[in-house]
């Protein structure tokens, strides 16, 4: 698994008064975990941590690193490994159809034709994508939308994939439907979520509350301790 590793990161955010709370405030982790969480009340700072993973936000203060590689310096080199699913797939979603959607995601990957159709319809197919491939993406339900930006991911073949709220905008068959599918990867995850079930089986999980850490499983609570006691403050 890729060693994450946040190293005294502060991240103030831009047009932000330098009189105002950093969004995140001196945080130190490292992650190598297979199954990571994160939790956290809306603005608390659980994306913005996320999103300096692969270079998204680039931290004011401190250095965050995957594999030795800093996502200041680095940031193209890691996103290559690193897939980002956001809550809202019409985001990730560019192409007219469903296969040239997936196959757009390999357009710099050295592969004839015959080999870029293979893989796009074995990952079609792995999602249950399989027959909808000349099908418009924005006449797919909220579940296969999402299913369809996973797939574009996938098929990149990263070493790590974060998913940052993924079943916010779906109803509860979509997802149970897309935790199934997080829950079978082989790829480290890491998941930012109000959605607690999803955690289930979670190797870590971490609590960030206005910029900081709050609880962490690795440190003494386990991630059923850490999972019920943040339940019970958001009553």
């Amino acid at each position: 698994m890729p060693l994450i590793e946040f190293r005294d990161l502060t991240l103030r955010g831009i047009g932000r008064s330098p009189d105002a709370p950093p969004i995140l405030d001196s945080i130190s982790l490292r992650l190598s975990e297979h199954r990571i969480g994160i939790i956290g009340a809306n603005g608390s700072g659980k994306s913005s941590l996320v999103r300096c993973i692969n270079g998204l936000n680039i931290p004011d203060e401190g250095e965050v690193t995957v594999d030795g590689l800093s996502t200041a310096k680095r940031a193209g080199e890691i996103r290559r490994q690193v897939g980002f699913l956001f809550s809202n797939a019409d985001n990730q979603i560019i192409m007219p159809t469903v296969a040239e959607d997936v196959g757009f995601s390999l357009r710099g990957k050295k592969l004839n034709r015959q080999e870029k159709r293979a893989a796009v319809a074995e990952i079609l197919d792995q999602l249950g994508l399989a027959g909808k491939e000349e099908q418009s993406p924005h006449t797919l339900s909220g579940g296969e939308k999402q299913l369809l930006a996973l797939a574009s991911i996938l098929v990149m073949n990263p070493r790590l994939i974060i998913a940052d709220e993924p079943t916010t905008l779906l109803d509860l068959r979509n997802r149970q439907r897309i935790a199934r599918t997080l829950a079978s990867l082989e790829q480290q995850l890491i998941v930012v979520s109000h959605d607690l079930e999803l955690f289930e089986g979670f190797d870590r999980v971490i609590w960030i509350d206005d910029g900081r850490i709050r609880a962490d499983s690795a440190d003494e609570d386990s991630v059923t301790t850490v999972l019920s006691d943040y339940r019970t403050c958001m009553l």
